[in-house]
């Protein structure tokens, strides 16, 4: 048994579409959507310009009204108190051209009631747009503090300006969360089914029509059960491997949002590894079809599991969980993803206990369902 095992790892380590599929390809594609996406929320913010046009600044001699007054401190409050904007002053006509030039994103029209001009779109000109808006929703309310309780008016414009992070998106459990961790969770989940690329090379060696190393050891004395239990075995340890390696690089290289231990994930990486090489080895046992069209199916079903975790789009999980459950209950690369929310972001122990016997209960039916259809070949001549 130990020689079967030995010879399996020797032949598998040898062959490089095994080591690039299930280790090297994963690896890429998480450092590709780490610096893509994986930043977005340490993205360096820079201070949008905007200028200011009075009416006291168009026609000289004229004193500023009350609108004037108010909008102006309400700017300077925004100003003082976040790094969301810097405003200049000017004239309309030097406003116009410093808008033109692309020395400020938007022009505030202050008066009793503001507008603003930009000239384009983007995430500046939004800056400004909500800055405008904040103020037009409150404006009622500072005009009744100044007429009832003026002495209060510098309290008023504060809470109103005041731009700090006044909500933390937080789990049930406390953990805040990460809008870029769940492509991530689901990245695991499509590099668990990857492990179909070292279970169909185990099913390759194991019927003897399909390569002539299965021949010679399927005419020898070992019974086709210890064959697919050493196989399994060679095959989910590689993959195990290959995953705990991936894991390791998430959290302590890139620094990725896992709030949870390491050694609290690598039950679901191990449940998830058995699914993958499992999955593989059937998929390549079912049929007399040729190895490009199990591969095109084992590639197929993959990138269809793991879009409806939410790789791609993490809206389309949560579509598939509002609208078709049932789906992303047998979806192992969604149950995968599931289990990783469970750790890391939701205290959910039972939701996690439940993932991991549905993979458990996956991988013991394919497993089985390999056996008895390799079991069943028999071959007049090989």
């Amino acid at each position: 048994m130990w020689d079967m095992i030995r010879y399996s790892f020797l032949t598998k380590i040898r062959n490089r579409d095994l080591i690039f599929w299930p280790l090297v390809f994963p690896f890429v594609l998480t450092t590709a959507m780490y610096f893509s996406i994986g930043q977005v929320g340490e993205a360096d913010f820079e201070t949008v310009e905007a200028a200011i046009v009075t009416e006291a600044g168009q026609n000289e001699g004229d004193i500023q009204n009350s609108g004037e007054e108010m909008f102006s401190q309400f700017l300077e409050g925004v100003e003082e108190d976040s790094d969301l904007i810097r405003t200049m002053e000017m004239t309309e006509a030097d406003a116009v051209k410093a808008l033109e030039n692309g020395e400020v994103d938007g022009i505030f029209y202050s008066g009793e009631d503001p507008s603003l001009t930009v000239s384009g779109s983007g995430f500046p000109q939004s800056i400004l747009q909500m800055i405008l808006e904040n103020y037009t929703e409150g404006k009622q309310t500072l005009e009744d503090v100044a007429r009832l309780h003026p002495e209060g008016m510098e309290a008023a414009v504060e809470a109103m300006s005041d731009y700090g992070d006044a909500v933390e998106q937080v789990s049930l459990g406390g953990r805040t969360t990460d809008g870029t961790a769940q492509f991530f969770y689901a990245l695991l989940g499509m590099a668990c089914l990857y492990g179909c690329f070292i279970g169909y090379n185990s099913a390759m060696e194991l019927q003897a029509n399909l390569t002539p190393l299965a021949a010679r050891r399927c005419a020898g004395p070992v019974n086709r059960l210890s064959l697919v239990l050493t196989e399994t075995l060679v095959s989910f340890g590689l993959h195990f491997v290959n995953m705990v390696l991936l894991l390791a690089y998430m959290k302590y290289i890139l620094k990725l949002e896992f709030a949870g231990s390491y050694a609290e994930m690598l039950p679901a990486l191990f449940l998830g590894s058995m699914i993958g090489v499992t999955m593989g080895m059937f998929i390549t046992s079912v049929g007399k079809a040729g190895e490009g069209v199990k591969i095109g199916i084992m590639v197929g079903v993959s990138m269809a599991l793991s879009f409806l975790a939410g790789l791609m789009n993490a809206d389309i999980k949560n579509v598939v969980d509002k609208n078709a459950p049932l789906i992303n209950r047998i979806n192992p690369a969604a149950l995968i993803s599931d289990a990783m929310y469970c750790i890391n972001v939701y205290d959910a122990p039972e939701r996690y206990a439940q993932d991991m016997l549905i993979l458990a209960v996956m991988s013991v039916i394919l497993i089985a369902g390999t056996f008895l259809i390799i079991r069943r070949e028999r071959y007049v001549s090989i």
